[in-house]
This record gives structure tokens, sequence and C-alpha cells, in this order.
């Protein structure tokens, strides 16, 4: 959310210090860049989880059309083969669950519950920047009465311009006073808010990988038994793959 002021006459008295000015935008700044940052990690975070449920349903499903091939029903250690392979698969499923679900309480949830603070310190400064046009809208009232010639009736309408514009500058100041202590503590706090967010999030990502190489060590000892580097199963396949090719069934017309 942009801030922008009305557009209203000028008092000629400075009723605001450029100093103070500066520093309620400064801090007003930090905020905006805050809740553009917290909303971007938030719509990041979702759907990195997204992608990761994707990637191990999409696992699962390879392993599940794998061990369906009807080559399983012909060769005993291609069928151990794609079991071990579903079954980590499904194991990995299982342990991406749990670490999506981690994320989404301990960070996720989180980062919404912090952007739905933002709408209310908008609104406490659209309110703030509305009791000061009210405020620079009375000055210039009574600024134009001080200006006149000082008759009985200007005298009492420049007594209740000023009896007005008390109960306003006071207001305006409460809000503006408001604001400036409690914006830099608000951007403050951020750390402590997130820090535990950020440490639970590592904390899952470390458990899950942990599994993960558990469980793929274990796979590899079931399926990897020729123990052959991916050098020497490329050419392998390469081999197979010429031995196919010399099929007359497939040979260039």
């Amino acid at each position: 959310m942009s801030w922008i002021p009305f557009k209203i006459g000028q008092p000629k008295k400075q009723i605001v210090s450029k100093t103070v000015e500066r520093d309620f935008e400064r801090e007003y700044d930090k905020l905006q860049k805050l809740e553009d940052q917290t909303k971007k990690l938030h719509k990041d975070m979702k759907k990195s989880t997204e992608a990761d449920i994707a990637m191990s349903k999409a696992a699962v499903k390879i392993s599940a059309d794998l061990l369906s091939n009807p080559l399983c029903e012909q060769d005993q250690a291609f069928l151990e083969s794609m079991t071990a392979l579903d079954t980590a698969m499904r194991r990995m499923d299982s342990f991406n669950q749990e670490k999506v679900n981690q994320i989404q309480k301990t960070v996720i949830d989180p980062l919404k519950k912090y952007s739905g603070v933002f709408p209310s310190l908008n609104m406490a400064v659209k309110r703030r920047e509305q009791a000061l046009q009210d405020y620079k809208r009375l000055q210039s009232k009574v600024e134009k009465y001080e200006e006149k010639e000082k008759t009985g009736p200007i005298m009492v309408k420049l007594h209740q311009a000023r009896e007005e514009l008390r109960p306003v500058r006071e207001d305006f100041e409460a809000k503006n006073k408001q604001l400036l202590d409690e914006m830099p503590k608000f951007y403050h706090s951020r750390i402590d808010y997130f820090q535990p967010s950020f440490e639970a999030l590592i904390r899952a990502q470390v458990v899950y990988f942990t599994e993960m190489h558990n469980i793929f060590s274990e796979l590899t000892e079931q399926i990897d038994q020729a123990g052959l580097t991916d050098e020497q199963r490329e050419r392998e396949n390469e081999a197979k793959l010429a031995e196919l090719r010399a099929l007359s069934i497939v040979a260039d017309d």
C-alpha cells in the first residue's frame, strides 16, 4: 500500500516538522517492504511444499507403474527390485508428507498470521493521515480568521475555530506519537517472531533428508547388487540398445 497524502490547502504554520515527517515515512516504508517480503515468502513456501508433494506423489506413481509391468510376472529378480523401489517411494512419500505438515504448522501458518497484522497497521496510518488533513484544514481556518480585522464577529469565529482545532490537534498528535513509538517496535519484533519458524524449517528438512539417506541407502543395498558405476550402466544400456537396433523389425528401410 502506497501512502499518498490528500491534496488540500496548506496552512502557513508548519504543524509537523520535516524531521518528524521524514522519520514517519522512513519507518512506514520499512514496514511496507516487510509486508511485501512476508507475503512473497508465504507464497514461495506454499509453492515449495506443493512442489514437494507433487514430486513424491509422482515418484510413487512411477514405482507403482513399474511394479505393474508385465516383466515383473516373468522375472523374479526384477519383481523384487521393483517391490523394494515401490516400498522406498511410499516411505519417502510418507516422510515427505510429515515434513510438509510440519512446515505448514511452523512456517506457513505463522507467516499467514503475521501478514494478517498489516491491514490494521495500514488502517492506523490512514487514520493518522486523515487526522493530519483535518488538522491542516482547521489550522488554515484559524489562520484565515487571525489575518482578518479583529471585529467582534471575527473574534467569535476565531475563538470557535481554535476550540474546534484543539481536539483535532490533540487527536493527530496522539495518533502520530503512537505510530512513531510502535512502528519501530513492530519492525524489530520480526526477528523474535520468525526465528522459531526458520529453526523449525531447518529441523524439518534435516529430519527428512536424514530419513531419505537411510531409505535410499537400504534401497541401494537391495537392488544394486552388481555395484556398477553410472558409466558402466550407460555402456551396458548402449550395448543392449545396439542389439535391439540390429533386429530386422527396427532396421531402417
